[in-house]
């Protein structure tokens, strides 16, 4: 019986097996709910960010009409200056846009647990509230919020299991196994070319589905790159599980014992071998409630306010040594002012320190998940996933990092400014403008 033969027969099996047409009909619906989830999500973000940028332009030519105008306090608040560097500053509208990749629509991954956008002062930071998650992904999930992904990694090996569950078994069962034998080269060749069948069918739709997330968000907009990378993973997700099942089918006897078998290894590499590995990174590093930084942002701050004159300078001085060469530095009159706005900056280095520690906490639980990798798949494909798509926990690592990045920026003109008693005009400003709004 040639594999032709074998597939057209297999093909007529499926199609008139209900259960086995329901269960693939159900996979599409959840893949293609899934991804509208992903593009809902691009779009909304998307939007957010488009809107930021007008935003930030209408404020800009707010405050350069002013200069025109040779007007520098604000009429509902008379007391701001921005003649002055520090308030100059603070009228510069800066953000940190993390742009969703059109990807997005195959993973959400860490995309609700991180904010994408952050507006910049002289007090923020990495790890300020409107960073942090509003609900966990496992949340959104028990109130109807899944991806792609999920479908993929949970919801495929289900399916295949349905798809796969009574090949050979049947044969078996009803004795036919040793006819097969006769009219087949070898049964094992005979079962791979049905599993084939169903493999053949199942990436079809994979591919389908894929080409449909595509068509959402313009995936192919910014190349193929992306829908390559998801297509190989896809592929090699599909027949890892297919390679398992083929090692039950192919010593089974029974309907009820491979199908027993099969939900246990699905059990064991969806459920229990991640909660395990996250049980264990429980124990080993307890959630870090963020008590350091916390204090630095809330007590350690405000400590700074009550220390003396010569203990603040001394500390500037550690940081920014070159103060010392400015006209303000031997300015009585002035160095008072300067002083206490470049506080912000010791505030800075204090939030800057406790956040290395919680970063490298951070580091040692993903080094213990990527140790896991060779015997926990699930958590390997679904990181591979999280790169492809622009939201892995290392994107928003990055993302932390370039706030940090424009924070810094944004002190160090701000004490250039007031240490170098600078008068800001329209040209100033839009030097600080270009030299802050990274808006990219």
């Amino acid at each position: 019986m040639k594999s032709l033969t074998i597939f057209l027969y297999e093909w007529k099996h499926f199609y008139r097996s209900p259960f086995k047409v329901i269960a693939l009909i159900l996979f599409i619906i959840a893949a293609a709910y899934g991804l509208h989830n992903g593009s809902e999500l691009y779009t909304t973000q998307h939007k957010e960010i488009e809107q930021i940028l007008e935003d930030v332009e209408a404020e800009k030519d707010k405050y350069l009409a002013l200069y025109e105008k040779g007007e520098y306090a604000l009429e509902d608040r008379p007391w701001i200056d921005i003649s002055t560097p520090y308030w100059a500053i603070w009228a510069t509208p800066t953000y940190y846009l993390k742009k969703p990749s059109p990807a997005m629509v195959y993973s959400i991954g860490q995309a609700e647990q991180y904010g994408f956008y952050k507006k910049i002062s002289v007090r923020s930071s990495p790890y300020d509230s409107d960073m942090a998650a509003e609900i966990a992904n496992p949340e959104r999930l028990q109130i109807g919020t899944l991806d792609f992904s999920f479908s993929l990694l949970f919801l495929l090996p289900l399916l295949l299991l349905i798809l796969l569950y009574n090949l050979r078994s049947t044969e078996a069962e009803q004795g036919f196994l040793p006819l097969v034998e006769v009219q087949t080269a070898s049964k094992n060749s005979w079962l791979l070319s049905r599993l084939a069948f169903y493999v053949v069918l199942c990436f079809i739709s994979l591919l389908a589905l894929l080409l449909y997330g595509a068509s959402l968000t313009g995936v192919f907009e910014n190349g193929i790159n992306a829908f390559v990378q998801m297509a190989l993973l896809s592929s090699t997700y599909l027949l890892f599980w297919s390679f398992v099942y083929y090692l039950i089918l192919r010593k089974g006897k029974s309907i009820l014992g491979n199908t027993l078998q099969m939900i246990g290894l699905w059990m064991i590499f969806t459920f229990i071998i991640p909660a395990v590995v996250h049980q264990g990174i429980s124990i080993l590093k307890p959630v870090n409630l963020m008590t350091d930084f916390i204090d630095a942002e809330r007590d350690q701050r405000w400590e700074l306010y009550d220390q003396a004159d010569s203990v603040i300078i001394a500390e500037l001085l550690d940081l920014y040594p070159s103060i010392e060469q400015t006209p303000v530095f031997t300015d009585e009159t002035k160095i008072g002012f300067a002083r206490s706005r470049s506080i912000f900056a010791l505030a800075n280095e204090l939030k800057r320190s406790s956040i290395q520690e919680v970063e490298a906490e951070n580091k040692l639980k993903n080094d213990f998940i990527e140790s896991s990798f060779w015997y926990n798949p699930l958590s390997f494909f679904q990181n591979k996933v999280n790169r492809i798509t622009k939201t892995h926990y290392d994107d928003y690592h990055e993302q932390r990092k370039a706030i940090q990045a424009l924070v810094d920026k944004r002190l160090d003109a701000l004490l250039d400014g007031l240490w170098n008693d600078v008068a800001v005009d329209k040209a100033t400003y839009e030097k600080y403008y270009e030299q802050l709004a990274e808006l990219e």
